[in-house]
């Protein structure tokens, strides 16, 4: 853990687990909310704490630029802002681009979720971890946490940058619309807002 000392004061339950995705149980979200605040992102899934790593620099202009053209969209009665700790039922993750209440995240509450969290969005890293995290273990989290909208970007691949915007509906995500590098993206939820991917990676285009 970041602080000498935390599983002293806070004992592992048994069989949990302090590595990426297993199958072992035990911490809780009171657990989490207690983690020391190093920097770390540090997750709650299913029990166990997930330990993400570093994100490369082109992931953390990608999440930063997408975070800039939505907040300049956003209406006054919401915040946009990066890796903002979100509780998902019993889970506790941390999204790349959060989408919330403003009065909510101005004063910096750390029990933020749905229905003050309005949309979120995740950067795809490389790694076959995590993108079975981005596309097959956090959506179905989102979405039974009730968040309206989730968006998913990709910045490898052909035609990337490509982004997907997801809607809820009948309690799972249905695509509403998606874009690759060239074409329009048009985001109705959680504000209008549209650009071309590709501004999202690159040399900035003035």
């Amino acid at each position: 853990m970041p602080i000498e000392g935390w599983l002293v004061a806070h004992p592992p339950p048994s069989r949990a687990l302090l590595s990426p995705l297993s199958e072992a149980t035990g911490y809780t979200v009171d657990d989490w909310l207690k983690l020391p605040q190093t920097g770390e992102r540090i997750e709650l899934i299913d029990g166990s704490f997930v330990v993400q790593g570093v994100p490369a620099s082109n992931d953390a202009i990608c999440a930063k630029r997408l975070v800039r053209l939505l907040d300049d969209a956003a209406p006054d009665d919401l915040e946009v802002a990066e890796a903002v700790g979100t509780l998902v039922g019993g889970d506790g993750l941390i999204s790349d681009i959060v989408v919330a209440d403003a009065e909510v995240m101005i004063a910096g509450e750390r029990k933020i979720s749905f229905p003050e969290v309005v949309a979120v969005g995740e950067v795809v890293s490389p790694g076959v971890g995590n993108r079975k995290r981005d596309y097959e273990i956090k959506p179905p989290k989102y979405a039974a946490a009730g968040i309206p909208t989730f968006i998913r970007v990709e910045i490898e691949g052909d035609g990337a940058p490509w982004v997907e915007v997801f809607h809820l509906r009948d309690g799972r995500y249905e695509l509403a619309t998606a874009a690759k590098a060239g074409e329009i993206l048009v985001l109705t939820q959680p504000f209008p807002v549209s650009f071309d991917p590709a501004i999202l990676v690159g040399r900035r285009r003035r």
